[in-house]
């Protein structure tokens, strides 16, 4: 073969050459030839020096092209004194650096180069090697130049040029671009409905597909066209239009191919349709990890946590190893179902397969273990990996730190990350706002809220708003809580109103918390938590013939009140209590238990706070509120663990204020520390106070 002549053996002129450095691709043989060609001075032939620079940027030996490129400063200068260097060499380096991990570098290299006058004259493909490393701000250079140089009429450069401002979510003039296209391919096409994908502008992404498909035979869409139209589709859960495209896929013959297959598997598990996409799955003959991920995505985001633990345990048995992003997935499963043994599992696969915590994973480990109630493991992984976090492993730090109720550590640590340079996100703000105010840090709340805009350049969202209310409300601060929402600059949303609703039922505002009800029922009239909020804030005001009637309305409207639950885990297995339970095989004991529970709290002066009762007959609602689930967990919780050590407990809604007392009271009767998980918070009790400090 030409590759392992030996250069002894190779005539030396300029075609043997050149077909050697255009056949090579191994590093090696490229030293090999460099020196061949400097012994020789054949490296001063502008077209070997060219293709010398090619062969280093294909081994990926930047350093080594860059070198070469340079030393025609010293060859047969010019009258200036500087040799220009070759476009196809410079567009070598440029198209390795742009998908380098680095790929600023790229404009750098390519500003140096104008600078020092050795690319004066730049080509069409130098420009589309460029561009894809560019933002808007350095990218609009890019264009001025492209546009002096004539290369805008290529169709190649104009579509990296809709691409480029596309990524920097400049869409506006991605749009201008391709208008002023005078003729348009399909990778012009391509590069405008996957820039509005990009952008989350779904809705025109799928209107320039339609588009794409009436040009008439001339220009087909291929598997890029139909792929990001169905994750349009599947983004905007548009499950109609989903299934057209779908069967313009199978009249194009396109849906076999793997790119649209999982496009289209992502589209029906995100409107839904488990089935059908289950099929589509089970079709597929060769499934990457690509397809696994996707499938158990669809489960995550569907809220089907343990099919989707499952089907990574499938994806294992069948071979393909599982990537970052299959680890991620999977640990979000866990976290959800509060499975700290699956988690940990898979906490040790990821360093048995050698992958380094990176920042995905990273983030993913530390959210799998906050939300199972060890806050030690999740620190512990934070600190491990430190000098590598970026702003999604700050921020999944901050949020384990605000769900276990340390709000002054996730203002440290907040700090900390600015201090480091991050520059914090949209979630970081919620996290920090809430930390705030669950902690009735009002003042400084209010001083992160308008710092987003001033010193972030970010815009407040609904949920930041709402966080505000919500923190204005915690504090009893009603009036002003409404006065801000009447002076906001978007239109109040659900969170916002549910935030206000809460601090109403926490204060007993019941003129307030029935104006705020109606609005809520107009927005979401089948969210049974708006109705049950304004029921028992009418019973607390002894008005139950009203109260009666708001839970009557919930059945006229068809709305089913969310069953509550709480789990506790007894040697590995999971046990699940409703309230007012029998169905537990030591239900007498578990009763029993609750008995003595409550002697021990009255003891202690405990009365019950039948504002929390559910059950609106006199004489009844005590007895409601000690068969509440949380109790029934702790009950048998006692019992399996009669010799001390952390009972742990989990809801799947809000615990009621009066099981907050109780638990507090027994932690310090029982000398026991409780942890109890609700839908917004950890709770640890001992000593006979709680981590919350009685704000939550």
């Amino acid at each position: 073969m030409r590759k392992s002549l030996l250069l002894s053996q190779t005539r030396s002129n300029s075609s043997d050459l050149a077909g050697l450095l255009l056949a090579s691709d191994n590093p090696r043989q490229a030293a090999k030839l460099h020196a061949h060609l400097t012994t020789t001075n054949s490296i001063s032939h502008p077209y070997l020096h060219s293709l010398l620079v090619s062969l280093y940027a294909r081994c990926n030996l930047l350093p080594h092209a860059t070198a070469v490129l340079i030393s025609r400063l010293s060859i047969d200068a010019d009258s200036n004194g500087k040799q220009p260097v070759s476009a196809a060499a410079c567009t070598s380096i440029l198209s390795r650096l742009s998908r380098s991990d680095r790929p600023a570098d790229a404009f750098s290299f390519f500003a140096a180069l104008r600078c020092s006058g050795l690319l004066p004259c730049p080509n069409a493909f130098t420009f589309s090697s460029i561009l894809p490393a560019c933002q808007s701000s350095c990218g609009s250079q890019i264009h001025s130049l492209v546009v002096k140089n004539g290369s805008d009429s290529h169709q190649f450069v104009s579509s990296a040029l809709a691409d480029m401002y596309a990524k920097s979510f400049d869409m506006a003039s991605a749009k201008l671009v391709f208008d002023e296209m005078p003729n348009r391919n399909l990778v012009c096409w391509n590069a405008l409905i996957v820039g509005y994908l990009h952008n989350a502008l779904y809705k025109e992404a799928i209107l320039a597909f339609l588009e794409l498909l009436m040009i008439g035979p001339s220009i087909r869409p291929d598997q890029v066209s139909f792929s990001s139209a169905l994750s349009a589709c599947a983004n905007s859960r548009e499950l109609n239009l989903g299934q057209g495209t779908h069967n313009l896929a199978v009249k194009s013959g396109l849906e076999p191919l793997a790119y649209v297959k999982n496009s289209l598997i992502d589209m029906y598990t995100k409107c839904g349709c488990f089935n059908t996409a289950h099929e589509l799955f089970d079709e597929m003959l060769e499934k990457d990890v690509v397809t696994w991920n996707i499938m158990a995505t669809g489960f995550v985001q569907s809220e089907r946590f343990e099919e989707a633990i499952g089907l990574f345990l499938a994806m294992r048995r069948h071979h393909p190893q599982p990537d970052e992003a299959s680890f991620s997935t999977v640990l979000n499963a866990a976290a959800n179902l509060v499975e700290m043994l699956v988690g940990t599992e898979i906490h040790c696969q990821v360093l048995k397969f050698g992958f380094p915590l990176n920042r995905s994973i990273t983030s993913s480990l530390i959210t799998m273990y906050s939300k199972c109630g060890s806050l030690e493991y999740a620190e512990r992984v934070f600190a491990e990996v430190k000098k590598f976090h970026n702003v999604v492993s700050w921020t999944a730090m901050i949020a384990a730190l605000q769900l276990h109720g340390h709000g002054n550590q996730v203002l440290q640590l907040f700090d900390e990350m600015l201090e480091s340079g991050i520059n914090p996100d949209y979630i970081t703000f919620v996290c920090v706002l809430s930390a705030c105010s669950h902690n009735g840090l009002v003042e400084r709340g209010f001083k992160y809220f308008y710092s987003m805009s001033r010193e972030h350049s970010l815009i407040p969202t609904g949920e930041h708003y709402a966080c505000i209310v919500d923190m204005l409300g915690r504090a009893g601060r009603l009036d002003e809580a409404k006065q801000f929402i009447n002076e906001m600059p978007l239109q109040p949303d659900v969170s916002v109103w549910g935030a206000l609703l809460g601090a109403c039922r926490n204060y007993q505002n019941l003129e307030l918390g029935r104006e705020v009800a109606h609005k809520l029922f107009e927005i979401e009239p089948l969210n049974p938590g708006n109705y049950i909020l304004l029921s028992n804030l009418y019973a607390s005001h002894g008005r139950m013939e009203e109260a009666d009637e708001v839970r009557s309305l919930m059945g006229i409207n068809g709305v089913k009140k969310v069953t509550s639950y709480s789990w506790i885990e007894v040697r590995r297995k999971t046990f699940v209590f409703t309230a007012h339970d029998l169905s537990h095989e030591k239900t007498r004991e578990i009763y029993e238990m609750l008995r003595k529970m409550e002697e021990l709290v009255k003891e202690k002066g405990y009365v019950a706070d039948i504002s929390f009762a559910v059950n609106h007959v006199e004489g009844y609602k005590e007895y409601g509120l000690w068969r509440h689930s949380e109790r029934l967990a702790f009950a048998f919780g006692l019992m399996s663990f009669p010799e001390g050590g952390v009972i742990r407990v989990m809801k799947n809604l809000r615990t009621c204020g009066d099981c907050h007392t109780v638990m507090k009271l027994l932690s310090g009767i029982l000398q026991r520390e409780i942890v109890l998980r609700d839908t917004n918070r950890f709770h640890r009790f001992a000593n006979g106070s709680c981590s919350c400090r009685d704000y939550w």
